[in-house]
């Protein structure tokens, strides 16, 4: 896992131009490293159009594509490993064991959406 302090906007990586800033260690008060650089309005305008673009594309995909479209990100955060765990526990000071349990819940999250659009009964509203 590399961390570049660039923000992803649609399929980009781009570094901000406004203000720079560090995430902080809370239990040291170490300036973790890279630097991130906030994002001006421009950004947020073409994020804005970009996820407006993208709204229609996902809403006309599958249950099934979108069940394999949640597996895909939890594989994904899990495929990151530990890493991911050094670094929360680094920004948040929270216990190993504890993001540990929210990663775990947060991939079993995503897999359990996956099965119920798959399930299909979420289609069957009743009054």
């Amino acid at each position: 896992m590399t961390i570049t302090g660039e923000m992803l906007i649609g399929a980009s990586a781009v570094r901000g131009t406004e203000e720079t800033f560090y995430g902080i260690n809370p239990a040291t008060g170490e300036q973790l490293e890279p630097a991130f650089h906030s994002g001006n309005a421009n950004d947020v305008e073409r994020a804005c159009v970009l996820a407006e673009a993208a709204f229609d594309a996902y809403r006309a995909t599958s249950p099934e594509q979108r069940a394999r479209f949640l597996e895909s990100i939890a594989d994904a955060i899990e495929a990151i490993g530990d890493e991911l765990i050094q670094r929360a526990h680094a920004e948040t000071a929270l216990p190993l064991a504890r993001l540990q349990g929210e990663r775990g819940r947060t991939t079993g999250q995503l897999r359990l959406f996956a099965r119920v659009l798959r399930d299909g009964r979420w289609q069957d509203a009743t009054l």
